[in-house]
Order: structure tokens, then C-alpha cells, then sequence
């Protein structure tokens, strides 16, 4: 029998401010341009959010009757761990995935932008085929993974956060999307460096596995480093806020990047993927106040 606990860690916290952080943005960016709606920031804060609890949960579920999480070196997960039943797991998934669709469509009513629809149900879809279905794209090695990540969890959630509030979308604004969806992205690298010795012995072929251990922490810190640049040049103007930025948030993504290129392995490397998630959260608190300033 599954406790409260067991669920709140099914749910993966850690990977949260990845939905958060874009929207915190976006947001920020309507303001700026003053057009800002609080109960449409809220409504896509909240597809965001119940999307990525979502994949979360369907990750746990398709793996878990894969047999993918056997022997995962993280926390124990609800389907393989055999906590709850698969079933379950995948219900909660699917109820997930009919919140982020229903605020979505309450969003998309409100802005009057109905051809986001599309947006919409691309997102789901690429949600679901992450680890889903007969052929998931997630264990396909070949970067399909990281681009949907930097799409949906970088692009469109923060410029979609932005125009359904303004029908306006300025380059600084895709800019800070670009730099939301490198920073998500390396969430996603780092806990697949994590997993890279038992997703190989399982057949998960991640990025990271096919990259392997060296260039796998190498592309992290890149990740975060471009990140942090795209995030400054958002800002725009005026050019002290530009550098203040810029060096307010490398000084956030730091002690992520000294654990990388420590060598740490397997359990030591969730610290750095709780670093990573707090760098992320920070640098949207940074960027926004940079923008709105």
C-alpha cells in the first residue's frame, strides 16, 4: 500500500520547476508589456504544472511494466517498486493529462486563441510518447527526447504563457523561452547521467547513454552556460540588468555544474538534479525581475 510519501516522490518534485519556471517568465513578460492577466498566468500555470506531473507518472508507469526501472540506482518508483498497481499509475497519469487539458481549454476560450489547440493536443501527445506506446521516442537515443523538452517545456510554455495574456510575442521573449527550454534540458541530461550504467543493462537507450559518461556531463554544463546566456540577452535593456542578470544566475547554476565535473556518480548525482531544479526556479525569479524592472 502506497503512503502519502510514496506519492509526493512518484509526483518527482525535483523535476516541478521546470513547469514552473517558464510560466513565471512569461509572465513577467506580459507584464512588461502591460498586459498582464493573473487568472490566465494561473490557468497556465496549471496546465503546465498537471503536464508535467503527468509524464511524470506516465514515465512511472511505462517503465515500470517495461521492467526499465528494475534496477534503477533513484528513488524507488510506484509501479516497480510495487506499491501500486499499474493500473493506478496510469489512471492518475491520464487524470493529469484531462487537468492540463481542461485548463487548457478554458486558457485558449479566454484568449480567444483557439488555433492553440493544436499546440494543445501536440503537447499531450508528446507527454504520453515519451516513454508510451509500442515504439517511445524517449529510449530512442537520438535527441528526440531533449528537442520535445526544449519545444514544450522551454518555447511554448513561456511564449504560450505570454501571448495567451498579450496576442503579442517579442524576440526577447523567445529568447527567455530558448533559455527556459536549455535549462530544462539539462534537468532531463543530468538525471539520465544518473541513470546511465542501469539504463544501459535494461536497454533504455537515453542521449546520455549513447553519449556516454564524459560527454554527457560535458553537454550538461554547456546546457547551462548557453542557458544563462539566452536568459541574459532576454532582458534586453537596459545593459546593466543585462550583466546583473548574467551574473546573479552563472552564480545559481555553479554548485550543479561542481558536482557534474566532480565525478559523482549514481545517488551523489541527485544533489546535483536538485541544484539543477532550484538554478532553474532562480534564474525565472532573476530574469523576471531583470524584464519588469
Amino acid at each position: 500500500m502506497a503512503t502519502v510519501q510514496d506519492w509526493i516522490e512518484g509526483a518527482r518534485l525535483r523535476t516541478l520547476p521546470a513547469a514552473l519556471a517558464p510560466v513565471i517568465v512569461g509572465t513577467a513578460a506580459a507584464a512588461e508589456l502591460d498586459q498582464l492577466h493573473w487568472g490566465r498566468a494561473l490557468l497556465a500555470l496549471c496546465v503546465a504544472l498537471a503536464l508535467q506531473i503527468g509524464v511524470n507518472f506516465s514515465n512511472d508507469y511505462s517503465d515500470g511494466v517495461r521492467g526499465t526501472d528494475d534496477f534503477r540506482t533513484g528513488p524507488p518508483r510506484l509501479t516497480s517498486g510495487g506499491s501500486v498497481s499499474p493500473r493506478v499509475v496510469l489512471a492518475v497519469a491520464l487524470a493529469c493529462f484531462a487537468v492540463a487539458g481542461v485548463a487548457g481549454l478554458v486558457l485558449i476560450a479566454l484568449s480567444g486563441q483557439w488555433w492553440l489547440l493544436v499546440v494543445g493536443v501536440a503537447a499531450v501527445a508528446a507527454a504520453w510518447f515519451y516513454t508510451g506506446g509500442r515504439n517511445p521516442y524517449g529510449y530512442m537515443g537520438v535527441g528526440l527526447s531533449e528537442l520535445m523538452v526544449f519545444i514544450f517545456f522551454g518555447l511554448v510554455a513561456t511564449v504560450g504563457t505570454t501571448w495567451t495574456q498579450t496576442l503579442s510575442a517579442p524576440w526577447w521573449v523567445w529568447c527567455a523561452g530558448a533559455g527556459m527550454g536549455l535549462e530544462s534540458i539539462a534537468l532531463l541530461m543530468v538525471n539520465n547521467l544518473r541513470d546511465i550504467p542501469t539504463d544501459r543493462n535494461s536497454g533504455k537507450m537515453t542521449l546520455a547513454v549513447r553519449l556516454g559518461d564524459p560527454a554527457s556531463r560535458a553537454a550538461y554544463c554547456a546546457l547551462l552556460i548557453a542557458a544563462v546566456a539566452a536568459l541574459a540577452i532576454s532582458v534586453h535593456s537596459p545593459w546593466w540588468a543585462v550583466c546583473v542578470a548574467a551574473v546573479l544566475m552563472a552564480g545559481t547554476v555553479i554548485p550543479g555544474i561542481r558536482i557534474v565535473l566532480s565525478g559523482a556518480v549514481g545517488r551523489d548525482l541527485i544533489r546535483a538534479l536538485k541544484y539543477t531544479g532550484i538554478a532553474t526556479l532562480a534564474c525565472a525569479v532573476i530574469v523576471s525581475v531583470a524584464i519588469v524592472i
